[in-house]
């Protein structure tokens, strides 16, 4: 795991979060109320505004989100940029309002739906998500989310459905990064159907209690938080269910260094770097890198018996 610790911020830089959603509160208009919200303080009530009603999952770390100007400003999305920086700098030429998200392949109700309607599919009952993330570096993201497990259950898969592939937008005028032949485009990940269907995978939609911002994968992202970050895939247009493993973006570019699993592995090193500590975001010193990233309790059973230095 690269590790790479970002300069110093001040209190005094962090945007208050009620400023925050005050700017953003008129763009979500159009959105659902009742979708879920990771808050930075999950015993206070529920925020007015845009996802109003929300509930806490079980699922929930206990541990202290990062504040939202590290979440929001120290990102990999590499359709905008490749320095962490680039993505708040860049992604405000993305269109995230309207939306559409095909769902098709080993399905029988193959659609393409706008966000909100994926949001009416979600049940409400368990709709907090905080969680440990981890890429280059490790944070704990208050997400506003849905299962994902939700959304292919309404889709109706039929017995050959093995696989689910996830695409990103496409579009080098909103996303100047992929004018760069740094990757191949557009950007595509994919689960296990038994990933997939797990409780701790999430469709994100937002953070903080607000909107999704473009920087963080707006308007609809991949959360799979026993997984390195590359797996979630952000912006996405298209969940489309295989009978074959299908291909993801960095085990394309580079095969030797990035398996289809990309589970959080302490055990085993990147060809080019440790992997056995990894740094908090904000944080100087190093802490131990978790197996499953903490998450081994829950998620563990579904890898017994496969070698999981072969299948990284």
């Amino acid at each position: 795991m690269l590790i790479r610790r970002p300069p110093d911020i001040s209190a005094s830089e962090i945007t208050d979060q009620n400023l925050y959603r005050d700017r953003r509160r008129f763009l979500a208009a159009g959105l659902a109320a009742g979708v879920a919200f990771t808050g930075a303080s999950l015993a206070a009530p529920a925020p007015a505004g845009p996802f109003a009603n929300l509930r806490k999952s079980p699922l929930s770390t206990s541990e202290s989100p990062n504040p939202l100007r590290d979440i929001t400003t120290y990102n990999n999305f590499y359709e905008f940029g490749t320095d962490k920086a680039d993505p708040a700098q860049n992604a405000h030429t993305l269109v995230t309002q309207p939306w559409t998200v095909r769902i098709d392949g080993e399905v029988k109700r193959a659609q393409s739906v706008d966000v909100e309607t994926l949001m009416r599919w979600s049940p409400p009952e368990e709709r907090i998500y905080r969680l440990r993330c981890v890429e280059a570096w490790s944070m704990v993201i208050p997400w506003v989310g849905l299962p994902l497990a939700a959304i292919i259950k309404r889709a109706e898969p039929t017995s050959r459905a093995k696989y689910v592939e996830f695409t990103t937008l496409n579009d080098p005028q909103q996303m100047p990064g992929e004018r760069s032949s740094i990757l191949e485009w557009p950007y595509l990940e994919g689960l296990r159907m038994d990933e997939a269907m797990h409780s701790l995978a999430i469709l994100a939609v937002g953070l903080y209690g607000d909107i999704l911002p473009n920087q963080n994968g707006a308007p609809i992202r991949l959360v799979v938080p026993w997984k390195y970050g590359f797996k979630s895939i952000k912006s996405i247009v298209r969940i489309r269910l295989v009978e074959q493993q299908p291909v993801n973006t960095w085990n394309r570019a580079a095969p030797n260094e990035y398996g289809f699993y990309a589970n959080v592995n302490p055990a085993v090193d990147h060809p080019r770097w440790s992997q056995a500590k990894e740094r908090r975001l904000g944080e100087f010193s190093k802490r131990p890198t978790l197996p499953f990233n903490g998450y081994a309790e829950q998620v563990a059973s579904l890898y017994s018996g496969m070698d999981l230095r072969k299948f990284y």
